[in-house]
């Protein structure tokens, strides 16, 4: 089961096209990242989802050229 928590992530500072997303799904916290692609391209790829924070900065490290220090607080 799956529950939106209402936008709850993280942006990038330097775009805003990489995102990490937080949900929570039976009872635990998934942590998904994103790249939202340009408006008049449209989309966005899931690069990954996992369950921890450790977990979230390989993947950041294995799929982007940024870091966990690189995100920002979405409003």
């Amino acid at each position: 089961m799956r529950k939106d928590r209402g936008g709850r992530g993280w942006a990038c500072a330097c775009c805003g096209r990489w995102r990490v997303s937080v949900e929570l799904v039976a009872g635990r916290q998934r942590y998904r990242l994103a790249r939202r692609y340009a408006a008049d391209v449209g989309g966005v790829d899931v690069l990954g989802e996992v369950g921890t924070v450790p977990a979230l900065e390989r993947l950041l490290r294995d799929r982007t050229p940024l870091s966990l220090a690189d995100f920002r607080e979405l409003p």
